[in-house]
């Protein structure tokens, strides 16, 4: 008689924190760790989720918001964190960047806003003319984001939106039980990232072999993800 499959594909998500850590630590000869060294891995593995945010673009973090226009208003507030103890009912959180907008009318109609950056946005000769925006600045700060718009709405405009896609943060580990932020495709590359920041600590003659996998597994994740 045949055996039977799992009928299950859900590994990435029942592997906890605990396990990843487990795992890394074995590959590079380490076996019934705890206490400290737990931690230190789960610390390691939330910088590695912050390296992972200065290697481009990640398709499976990308938001979709709306900001409701406001009269005479041009600069707009996301939060770069959740847990930052802001309390605002119209923020959006955990945002990292704007990568596109739209100028959305009453009617549903978009209208396409050009990205600018700070040079041509000082350029500009008067900030405060008011009318349908067409171009937005985006600045990126330690505890937050905002999208300047220009032309600055007038009354015209408020009520209306700017439609956009912006880049998440990956969320922090938290407990050792949760699962992670992370699609199966980055479960391999994860795992080799994190042994490749432990060997630096416990393993040092073991550090250039694990970087080699890290950045290979890395590579076919970001090539599958689209992300490359």
């Amino acid at each position: 008689m045949a055996n039977t499959t799992s009928g299950t594909t859900v590994f990435d998500k029942n592997f906890s924190i605990d396990e990843i850590i487990e795992e890394s630590y074995e590959r590079i000869g380490l076996q019934s760790v705890s206490g400290n060294q737990m931690r230190q891995a789960r610390r390691s593995l939330n910088i590695l989720f912050q390296e992972w945010g200065n290697r481009g673009l990640h398709y499976w973090q990308i938001g979709n918001n709306s900001i409701t226009l406001v009269n005479n208003q041009a600069v707009y507030t996301m939060f770069r964190s959740t847990g930052d103890g802001t309390s605002d009912a119209t923020a959006v959180y955990g945002v990292d960047d704007v990568l596109e907008a739209v100028y959305r009318n009453s009617s549903n109609v978009d209208t396409p806003l050009t990205k600018i950056n700070r040079s041509t946005y000082q350029g500009l000769s008067n900030k405060t003319s008011t009318g349908i925006p067409s171009q937005y600045y985006v600045q990126r700060f330690i505890d937050k984001v905002t999208i300047t718009l220009y032309l600055t709405p007038g009354s015209t405009e408020a009520g209306n939106t700017i439609n956009y896609y912006f880049v998440k943060r990956i969320q922090d580990i938290g407990d050792y039980t949760n699962a992670t932020d992370v699609p199966y495709r980055f479960v391999p590359c994860m795992v080799s990232g994190l042994s490749f920041y432990l060997a630096q600590k416990f393993k040092p003659e073991l550090s250039q072999q694990m970087k080699l996998y890290y950045e290979d597994e890395l590579q076919r994740a970001l090539a599958e993800d689209g992300s490359s």
